[in-house]
């Protein structure tokens, strides 16, 4: 019966826990991760990603497990661990592979294995099914079976849940399909759709996210323009914006886990096949150049808005030293209200600043002062206190909700008379600051 199927879930970030908690629901279910303070966390009722609130994981029935042992007693198995790429931009397969042999030795004849992270076409099949294969003594195909479900979950949004979203789901063979739309079925009511077979699903995946790249570095190629005649692009997208078909993208930084890393696959995946992806790499050649362009166009600003101004009221220029204008950056994760900072392209934009002569803090409200301090030898703010320091000028680099709700009031008490703010993301389009001040939204 379909409800007696054991089910675990190897990996507890931002995709497998959100899923683990729905299907427990409705199986039993363990939820498996290597890192055992994760497990703590989330056995105390935390979960620092934001996604899943203190009473409802105190209320699942979810086991949690960092013991691979467990795993064995499970009859379907879900891997959702990340898939990123490396130094020159290459897939970084070693997440999925150590997953996989560790879980290899785990199962047993019957079992499915179902993939969610991303990867090119052929991966799941042609890499993950031998390892499983050669770690467990059995035959791919007769005695275990592969399935592939791509993950869907955008951090932070709470509209398009797991269980609201249509799921793609591909077996090895028709029984295997079957047995993965009737599981994910039951957390979604049944809006599933079946890909013609596993590839087909990877690529899916592998196309949806390098779609949003290209159209967001379309955006962002004509941020650039705009910016060097004067124009807001956000004032200019509103108008384009009012006929039927002109799509919804906006301008701005792209980091993150997915829209930064996945074209890379699909970049693989054609020159493996002896094949150029012009179009693709060109889209993130652009979204890679968008922090450097950034700061040069605060830089412009400051200057531009400097020389309108009166010489009594002339922030210092960016000479040497303690003359170099002190900036203030709104915002280090690579989205807004998600406290994710792995491939923010906010650090790359603290740096290019630098470079322009800017003197830099940084504050985030949801941001880990830790993680910030270790991947980017950054030192955060602990709050916007007035007192501490005025800038001349302060850079809205992230929309997190709280930012959103600052008032011109607020932000000029942080300013030094006659700063710019920079708003990269239109947080404060149409507020009125007070005569000398400068605004610029990108």
């Amino acid at each position: 019966m379909l409800s007696e199927t054991k089910i675990s879930i190897i990996g507890l970030g931002y995709v497998g826990l959100p899923l683990a908690i729905h299907l427990s629901r409705h199986f039993h279910v363990i939820g498996f991760d290597h890192a055992a303070p994760r497990i703590r966390e989330l056995r105390e009722g935390y979960d620092r990603t934001g996604e899943i609130d203190s009473a409802t994981l105190r209320s699942s029935t979810l086991h949690l497990s960092d013991t691979a042992d467990d795993l064995g007693t499970c009859h379907l198995h879900i891997v959702t661990v990340p898939t990123p790429i490396d130094h020159d931009n290459q897939p970084d397969l070693g997440p999925l592979m150590s997953a996989t042999q560790m879980l290899a030795p785990q199962i047993k004849s019957g079992d499915i294995i179902v993939y969610e992270s991303t990867v090119y076409p052929g991966v799941t099949e042609e890499i993950c099914g031998p390892l499983l294969a050669e770690g467990s003594g059995l035959r791919c195909g007769q005695d275990f079976f592969l399935g592939y479900s791509p993950e869907r979950i955008n951090p932070g949004d709470k509209v398009h849940t797991v269980d609201k979203i249509t799921k793609i789901v591909s077996g090895q063979t028709p029984e295997v399909t079957e047995k993965l739309r009737a599981v994910y079925g039951t957390i979604n009511q049944d809006n599933i759709f079946v890909a013609a077979n596993i590839k087909t699903a990877e690529a899916a995946k592998a196309i949806e996210n390098a779609q949003r790249d290209i159209n967001i570095a379309f955006v962002n190629e004509i941020a650039t323009i705009f910016d060097r005649i004067g124009l807001s692009t956000h004032d200019v997208l509103d108008a384009a914006g009012t006929k039927w078909n002109f799509l919804n993208f906006k301008p701005g930084l792209v980091g993150g886990h997915c829209i930064g890393v996945d074209p890379y696959y699909l970049a693989s995946c054609a020159e493996q096949n002896g094949l150029k992806s012009d179009v693709i790499l060109s889209g993130r050649r652009t979204n890679e150049q968008m922090a450097e362009k950034t700061a040069q166009a605060i830089e412009n600003a400051r200057i531009r808005h400097t020389e309108t101004l009166p010489p009594e009221n002339t922030p210092t220029g960016k000479e040497t030293g303690e003359n170099r204008p002190q900036t203030l950056v709104l915002g280090l994760t690579f989205k807004e209200n998600v406290p994710d900072l792995r491939n923010s392209k906010v650090p790359d934009l603290i740096h290019h600043l630098h470079s322009c002569g800017h003197r830099v803090d940084v504050h985030d409200p949801i941001a880990c002062p830790v993680e910030a301090k270790s991947l980017y030898g950054l030192d955060l703010l602990s709050s916007l206190d007035p007192a501490h320091k005025s800038y001349d000028c302060i850079v809205a680099a992230v929309p997190h909700s709280s930012y959103e709700k600052l008032k011109p009031s607020a932000l000029c008490k942080l300013a030094r008379p006659a700063a710019l703010f920079y708003d990269l993301k239109g947080l404060w389009r149409g507020q009125v600051f007070p005569p000398g001040y400068g605004y610029r939204c990108l």
